[in-house]
């Protein structure tokens, strides 16, 4: 089976070869057993979480194909409604296994108003078999809620990763993600913002990490409605090996998001001579008054700053990771689970052995 895939919302020349991926030898089981390997750690009780989800109707996400996957046959639910004002760490931990090998999961997150709370989704393999991840997250983020999400990607790199990301933002609604990406054969995901509320921020956060033949395909689309609405893309990444990544960046100010901002940026280290990126950062506009930047970049690790921090006593492999570790350092500052932040550093350091 050949499909089709993530596709940008503007179409560009055929030759950027970007608008859309194919893959290939896509095996989905006909029948998916219940995904029972999930821990949920709940750090307050006015946290609901139960698995009474709505059909999903997706304004991009991967395709048809994908979301009616999830729609019809979806191995795990789950529904958090968050009321508490005062922050709380909720964490979801699903680890892929010999008796959990397709996860399909479906997850609503409903802020309500004047809400606040981080959640970390974090994925897991247990060995190097392949298994089969397909995911949709939607956010519905109420007025003057705050919402931090942690999605982080551990899978192995003989498994395939898709996921879909829907995010509402209403009236001054703050919504910032943290994607640590590094797991997957193929890791896909389509990520779509929808700033309707005035003074709604959003912040979109992202690392990812290949090495020998992983793929990585972004597809981050926000649309500005509200007045005075912003969203801020900050994407930095390393490929080694034969590592390839296609990265597609959509600003979209609409009618009425006037004093709207809008910024991305998204720059790839390439750690080898074969090592692929390519970019497609957007502006469109249907407003006046409104500011919208972007930039991309891709280039090899720097000789001279490599050399000065070999010539300190480390060895290439060594200064090539500290060399990483210093571009995705400001992001990961961000993430204050002390725990999870040397979990993640480990496994950069491990997945660049």
């Amino acid at each position: 089976m050949k499909l089709k895939l993530n596709e940008t919302p503007v179409r560009t020349s055929r030759n950027f070869n970007i608008n859309n991926i194919k893959i290939e030898d896509i095996k989905i089981p006909e029948k998916i057993e219940e995904f029972n390997n999930v821990d949920i750690i709940k750090e307050s009780e006015k946290i609901e979480i139960s698995s009474d989800t709505k059909k999903i109707e997706l304004t991009y996400g991967l395709g048809n194909y994908w979301t009616n996957l999830v729609n019809e046959k979806s191995n795990c639910k789950l529904k958090i409604i968050v009321q508490d004002q005062k922050e709380s760490k909720n964490q979801v931990d699903f680890k892929l296994d010999e008796e959990n090998t397709t996860l399909f999961e479906d997850i609503e997150v409903e802020l309500k108003e004047n809400s606040n709370s981080t959640i970390v989704f974090k994925y897991e393999t247990e060995n190097d078999d392949e298994y089969l991840h397909n995911g949709i997250i939607r956010v519905l983020a109420k007025e003057n809620s705050k919402l931090n999400i942690i999605i982080v990607n551990f899978m192995n790199m003989n498994s395939k990763n898709f996921m879909a990301i829907e995010n509402r933002l209403e009236k001054n609604a703050r919504v910032n993600y943290t994607i640590i990406d590094f797991g997957g054969k193929h890791s896909i995901t389509n990520y779509y913002s929808n700033l309707k509320g005035n003074n709604s921020d959003n912040s979109l956060n992202t690392i990812y990490l290949g090495k020998q033949n992983q793929f990585f395909d972004l597809n981050y689309i926000a649309e500005l409605k509200g007045e005075k609405s912003n969203i801020d893309m900050e994407i930095q990444g390393a490929l080694k090996d034969e590592a390839k990544k296609n990265f597609k960046g959509t600003i979209d100010f609409k009618k009425g998001a006037k004093k709207a901002t809008g910024n991305e940026n998204e720059a790839c280290m390439l750690l080898s001579d074969t090592a692929k990126s390519i970019a497609l950062p957007m502006l469109l506009c249907s407003e006046e008054e409104v500011e919208g930047n972007h930039s991309s970049s891709a280039g090899k690790i720097g000789e001279k700053e490599l050399f000065y921090i070999m010539s300190r006593g480390f060895e290439l492999r060594e200064a090539m990771k500290l060399m990483v570790r210093a571009r995705f350092n400001k992001i990961l500052e961000s993430i204050k689970d002390e725990e999870l932040k040397e979990q993640i550093l480990n496994e950069i350091d491990k997945r660049l052995d």
